[in-house]
């Protein structure tokens, strides 16, 4: 009886020490690879909106920004001078 006691409270010691060692590893291992992945696939996505917004406003395209209700409008401030460059010409 006392041999099953003990071999209980390795096997729970045993198990304790599993799961600590599986909660170091996801804190100090797997949590930052995710968190880093994420952070980096936020910064590409960002990225790549700006680089959106920056070509259709070089092409002296309108590029509609809504943030909650509001919406601007962006344009290049070139275009802007070339068109009223054309217009005092005329």
């Amino acid at each position: 009886m006392a041999r099953n006691k003990t071999a209980i409270v390795i096997l729970m010691l045993v198990l304790l020490v599993l799961i600590l060692g599986f909660l170091v590893i996801y804190a100090f291992v797997l949590k930052p690879v995710v968190s880093g992945y994420a952070i980096k696939a936020q910064n590409f996505g960002t990225e790549q909106t700006i680089l959106t917004i920056a070509q259709l406003s070089q092409n002296c395209q309108v590029v509609p920004l809504t943030i909650g209700e509001q919406t601007i409008e962006l344009i290049d401030v070139n275009c802007v001078q070339k068109e009223s460059e054309i217009l005092v010409e005329n």
